[in-house]
């Protein structure tokens, strides 16, 4: 079955890279440097212009590559999802849950992880099949939430996004994540084209992750 084989690489990704960009080739050089670096699991944002075609672009070139997993990501909408879906994205994340976004991901068997920040949002995004729940912003809470989350739900895989970094990932894993999404320190060094030193935080995130799994 075509989702749980997206879902199954896309856990064993670890750590997944929310890219953002002011231009289409900014996002595509940081996507290049984070995947030369080791890391494998690229959420291309929709706040990218051309963000569609930034997706057609990656999954082009790394379509014989099982382990790389490309995906969209600040995807707002159905009609959104579906532009990414065509683009070839393979799973689907939004910053809060949307019931036509769940609706359309199933009938084309993609993965869906909205964003929730409360039980009762994680329960209606269960419901319409979310495969994996984003806590976002992961920042607003810190580890020690997913436990709170875990007790009343132990059948919900959280992957947190917003605050993770190299420091605290180990907690994040610790707590019960079953995969986390970074962003900011790592992309940080983009926005200025400093594509090398994304590449070497890139690096740092991917033996971080092989020492946490072991």
């Amino acid at each position: 079955m075509k989702r749980v084989t997206i879902l199954s690489r896309l856990e064993k990704t670890g750590v997944v890279a929310v890219v953002r960009g002011a231009t289409k080739e900014e996002a595509l050089q940081a996507s290049h440097a984070i995947i030369k670096g080791g890391m494998t699991g690229i959420e291309l944002t929709f706040t990218v212009p051309q963000a569609d075609e930034v997706i057609k672009e990656l999954v082009a070139v790394y379509s014989k590559r099982a382990d790389i997993v490309i995906g969209a990501g600040t995807v707002l909408d159905a009609v959104t999802a579906r532009l990414a879906i065509m683009a070839g994205a393979e799973y689907i994340v939004s910053p809060s849950f949307d019931a036509q976004t769940a609706e359309l991901c199933n009938l084309y068997q993609i993965p869906y992880l909205p964003g929730c920040m409360t039980i009762t949002e994680v329960k209606e995004a269960l419901k319409c099949g979310a495969d994996i729940v984003k806590l976002f912003p992961g920042s607003a809470y810190g580890p020690s939430i997913l436990s709170a989350f875990l007790a009343p739900m132990p059948q919900v895989s959280l992957m947190p996004t917003g605050g993770v970094n190299l420091e605290n990932m180990a907690d994040w894993f610790q707590a019960g994540a079953v995969t986390v999404g970074v962003g900011g320190d790592l992309l940080a060094p983009a926005a200025v084209g400093d594509f090398e030193k994304v590449t070497e935080t890139a690096r740092q995130y991917a033996a971080k992750l092989k020492e946490i799994k072991g």
